[in-house]
């Protein structure tokens, strides 16, 4: 179709069409082909390019026979025999289409709207990709809660009804702002999970939902149970085990506590001749925690929020505070 509308159009705006729509194409084929190291492509330029030229060498022969027939006319207008030649006398009320002033097609209008608009063209064509969100791989995308939908919460989660599932708390936790809220904002999430799991010991009658998002640096992990153990209890607990660094504070109208703690590593041992075994449990990197009651009254149930790096560094604890206001929202429409 696009064939057929370039042949009927008439010479001095279908030429002007093909140069400016060759050019166009040419040029940004090449510079993505350059850009991206895409041989195959930038060969395909090239024959756009060559296109191109051959039909701007065309055009350049059409004007030169044009300006060169004007002066052979204008010749022949002037010979001896032209002004006694008997002229034929069209019908009467009838004139030729010729004699009609100004009918003549002007070549150099056609050719100069013609480029005009494919101009336009040209550049949506050329800065369309430039106004898009950039697609390119080599950026870093920030990992995403995944979504377990359908998949049948345990029987706890029944029972308690204002409990977040783990893809909820998993989508309060992954934010935008979570790097710059602990200090590395240049940096976007690998890993984000969550998992709607009970509390151990409690013969899965306790709702317990995770989320963990981890960065280069840091890694964040957040847990709610639902049970009866109020902050105030689990105070006492700590100073009766000496827990070190153990301070009093408040998020959000709640009582709330901050300790210090390690993770659990667990070495794998591998053996070629019979699989591998699990290895014993042992001290991993330093962590920072912060337990927030899931209500001011602190009626039980509490929000464990945990921080750590596999560096042992630690961010400083106004970021545990500033994560703990961001999440808690989210907890708190479904356990008022």
């Amino acid at each position: 179709m696009l064939g057929l509308l370039f042949r009927l159009l008439p010479f001095w705006v279908r030429e002007p069409l093909f140069i400016v729509v060759g050019s166009v194409f040419g040029v940004r084929i090449m510079y993505l082909a350059l850009r991206d190291h895409a041989w195959p492509a930038a060969g395909i330029g090239v024959v756009f390019l060559v296109f191109t030229a051959v039909r701007v060498h065309t055009v350049v022969r059409a004007l030169r026979a044009r300006r060169d027939a004007r002066p052979t006319a204008s010749a022949d207008s002037t010979a001896p025999d032209a002004a006694v030649r008997p002229q034929p006398q069209p019908p009467a009320g009838r004139r030729p289409a010729s004699a009609a002033p100004g009918k003549e097609p002007n070549a150099w209008g056609q050719a100069v709207a013609a480029v005009a608009l494919f101009a336009v063209l040209g550049a949506a064509l050329w800065l369309g990709p430039r106004m898009l969100p950039s697609e390119d791989d080599s950026t870093p995308r920030a990992a995403s809660c995944p979504r377990g939908e359908g998949e049948a919460l345990p029987g706890a989660y029944e029972k308690t009804p204002r409990a977040v599932t783990g893809d909820e708390l998993c989508e309060a936790l992954n934010t935008p702002d979570l790097a710059r809220l602990l200090g590395t904002p240049a940096e976007t999430a690998t890993v984000a999970s969550g998992t709607s799991d009970t509390a151990p010991l409690t013969d899965g009658k306790v709702a317990q939902p995770k989320a963990e998002v981890q960065f280069d640096t840091y890694t964040v992990n957040v847990s709610v149970a639902y049970n009866e153990l109020s902050i105030a209890q689990y105070v006492n607990l700590m100073e009766l085990g000496k827990e070190p660094e153990v301070s009093k504070v408040s998020v959000l109208d709640r009582p709330a506590v901050l300790s210090s703690g390690h993770t659990m590593a667990i070495e794998i041992e591998i053996d070629l001749g019979s699989g591998g075994s699990g290895g014993p449990v042992e001290q991993g990197p330093p962590s920072r925690t912060l337990s927030v009651a899931l209500d001011r009254k602190d009626r039980g149930g509490y929000c464990d929020i945990t921080v750590w790096s596999r560096s042992g560094a630690l961010p400083d604890d106004s970021a545990l505070l500033a994560i703990a206001e961001t999440v808690l929202p989210a907890i708190s429409e479904r356990t008022t």
